[in-house]
């Protein structure tokens, strides 16, 4: 029977990977690790999305004990601080969490006889990109602590790989798309439910980078062709670029498509803002060659319907949602700001009282993954 651990699976994107990896693998024994920062953050779930594993463990990633690695024969690493807000306020915890503790999580996994690491990489590490869709062998211009604990963990774990520990880098587009635990510190999710809250969708910036976008469901392909791909396949060590050339879009026209599938929907740009640095297109072709059965399937269009019916559905009317507990780092500035987590981001042994999601940062330190 084959074992999977997926390491931080009770964040946005693991509620989908676990329910794929349980359609396609219904004999597997799934385990999930996560530290449980988000686990309350559910939105419309109509079952808890951790029913469907074998196993739920809470834990830290940075102290993962060896005995969980025992008879696992794939790792899904997603456990990571996981965008540009929270990387900016939490620059060392996050090249401590992302980096650090991934390379040694690697290297136990080798040693215990994991024949497969899947890594949750991102295209963000291609940063200013330029002219051009950046390929696998593009130059790495990371302005970010998150895109640069991605590239420091690819460098380090290439030379673990060999014919008996495959790794697998899944550079992935920003995501996007509904989920048991949704978050709207992302570009798409946040135009939606400016769109569904106010009917209107306040664009950061000029509306001018690029931005390539994979949903949620998509990466969940993604990550099961990964688990079983085979050494020929790629190679012992692949980096590979993740997603689809169809979604590469100016973040100017995502808004118009949105404002188009939601009849009254006015876009304003904000034309005064300073550039935003993190603009690029991302080429897709060396995905869609080796893994052409496990391609996106999902569109915009249906993305931003998924979107609009799971908020309405919520009763989801709230203005000041980038204020809210569906913010990532509002989530952990609030764990921090009653005492349950410590600046290391470490569950504190007495919380101090209830978390309150603060309400006053400026919306401008929220620049969209």
């Amino acid at each position: 029977m084959q074992r999977i651990l997926i390491t931080g699976n009770m964040g946005y994107v693991g509620p989908g990977v676990v329910r794929h990896l349980r359609r396609e693998f219904p004999q597997a024994e799934l385990i999930g690790y996560d530290m449980g920062y988000f686990a309350h953050c559910l939105t419309g779930a109509e079952r808890l999305p951790e029913s469907r594993l074998d196993r739920q463990l809470f834990g830290d990633v940075r102290h993962l004990p060896d005995s969980l690695l025992q008879e696992i024969d794939a790792v899904v690493h997603l456990a990571a601080i996981s965008n540009d807000p929270m990387g900016q306020t939490y620059e060392d915890v996050t090249l401590e969490i992302n980096y650090r503790a991934g390379i040694w999580l690697a290297r136990r996994a080798k040693a215990a006889g994991v024949k497969s690491f899947v890594f949750a990489s991102s295209c963000s590490m291609y940063g200013a990109g330029g002219d051009g869709a950046k390929t696998e062998q593009s130059e790495l211009n990371p302005l970010t602590a998150y895109a640069r604990s991605k590239v420091l963990s690819e460098q380090e774990l290439a030379p673990l790989a060999d014919e008996n520990f495959r790794i697998t880098c899944l550079r992935f587009a920003t995501a996007c798309g509904w989920s048991d635990r949704l978050r709207l510190d992302l570009v798409v999710n946040d135009f939606v439910a400016g769109a569904v809250s106010t009917g209107r969708i306040s664009i950061l910036s000029d509306g001018s980078p690029w931005r390539p976008l994979i949903h949620v469901q998509d990466m969940a392909r993604a990550i099961e062709w990964a688990i079983g791909r085979p050494a020929d396949c790629g190679g012992v060590f692949l980096a590979i670029n993740a997603g689809s050339e169809e979604w590469n879009y100016q973040v100017r026209d995502l808004a118009a498509a949105i404002a188009d599938r939601i009849p009254g929907t006015a876009v304003e740009l904000n034309s005064s803002a300073p550039p935003d640095k993190r603009s690029y297109r991302v080429d897709f072709s060396l995905f869609r060659q080796l893994a052409p059965n496990h391609q996106p399937r999902r569109t915009l269009a249906d993305t931003i319907t998924e979107l609009r019916d799971g908020l309405i559905r919520m009763g989801f009317r709230d203005a000041e949602f980038r204020s809210s507990q569906l913010m990532r780092l509002r989530v952990l500035s609030a764990l921090r700001e009653s005492g349950q987590l410590d600046e290391s981001l470490t569950w504190a042994a007495e919380p101090q009282g209830p978390a309150v999601v603060g309400q006053e940062a400026e919306p401008a330190e929220l620049a969209l993954s």
